[in-house]
């Protein structure tokens, strides 16, 4: 029985489906909106929430913990301390919506918009 386990596998195996989850955190951050599968969407939005609720408390702990997430990207850790993190500074949770646009064509999965509120 698989009691308790959760996530998704999206047909990879782990070290491509973190890297995946990574990108696509990246990028929400960086476009503040994207489109994606709603599998995908669902699996990244409680990880960019995570990032933004480290970004609100603002200190260097909460800074290095997300520089170690995101080693590579500089520019993004700075954007989300300096400017999405003031703008959800009296919000508690609830940081990304997600947006139903329809079906792809060609294998018909479900396509969403995640982003930002």
């Amino acid at each position: 029985m698989a009691h308790r386990i959760g996530g998704r596998k999206l047909s990879r195996k782990q070290g491509p489906r973190l890297a995946l989850y990574k990108n696509l955190v990246v990028s929400v951050l960086r476009y503040e909106r994207i489109q994606t599968t709603e599998a995908k969407a669902k699996e990244i939005s409680g990880r960019v929430e995570r990032m933004i609720t480290l970004a609100k408390r603002g200190d260097l702990v909460a800074r290095r913990a997300v520089l170690a997430e995101f080693p590579n990207e500089p520019l993004v850790v700075a954007k989300l301390f300096d400017e999405i993190a003031p703008k959800y500074a009296d919000r508690t949770s609830g940081f990304t919506r997600i947006v139903h646009l329809g079906q792809r064509l060609g294998d018909s999965a479900p396509i969403v918009q995640i982003e930002l509120v």
